[in-house]
């Protein structure tokens, strides 16, 4: 399993189509974002974390400047959190949530933060229920740190 940045690499437009390949509508819609280049004007600075195996695309998410609660002074964000069938149950999600959490701990963060409907699932990986707060639609989310 390799960790790869999608603004880095040389190969986009492999990873692009293997993101475009989730299931999810959230997916799809990180897919569309990157296709016309507008996930920056939506999140600020952004990187797309990628673990591979091999050509595969095992599991995806962003860290930001922002995620789909904004306003906010809370930075930086885990976002579109994604493990593609196959490989769920395994835990592979953790490593880019470490490889985030240490991106944070580099830029001086104190604090990673996670908007989600999840329950039981960020606890796992040591984050928090942090508070209710609303998100872009107007609807509950719950923040993890």
């Amino acid at each position: 399993m390799e960790i790869i940045e999608y603004f880095s690499t040389e190969n986009r437009e492999h990873w692009l189509s293997k993101i475009k390949e989730s299931d999810w509508g959230a997916g799809r819609y990180l897919y569309d974002l990157l296709k016309s280049q507008k996930l920056r004007s939506l999140v600020g600075e952004a990187r797309v974390l990628l673990l591979a195996d091999g050509e595969n695309l095992v599991s995806f998410c962003t860290f930001a400047e922002k995620d789909d609660i904004q306003p906010t002074y809370l930075t930086p964000w885990i976002g579109w959190v994604y493990t593609f069938p196959a490989y769920r149950g395994k835990r592979y999600v953790g490593k880019l949530l470490r490889y985030a959490e240490t991106l944070a701990q580099e830029a001086g963060m104190k604090n990673i933060y996670i908007s989600t409907n999840h329950q039981g699932l960020y606890e796992k990986y040591g984050y928090a229920f942090f508070k209710m707060m609303k998100d872009m639609h107007g609807e509950d989310s719950r923040v993890y740190v």
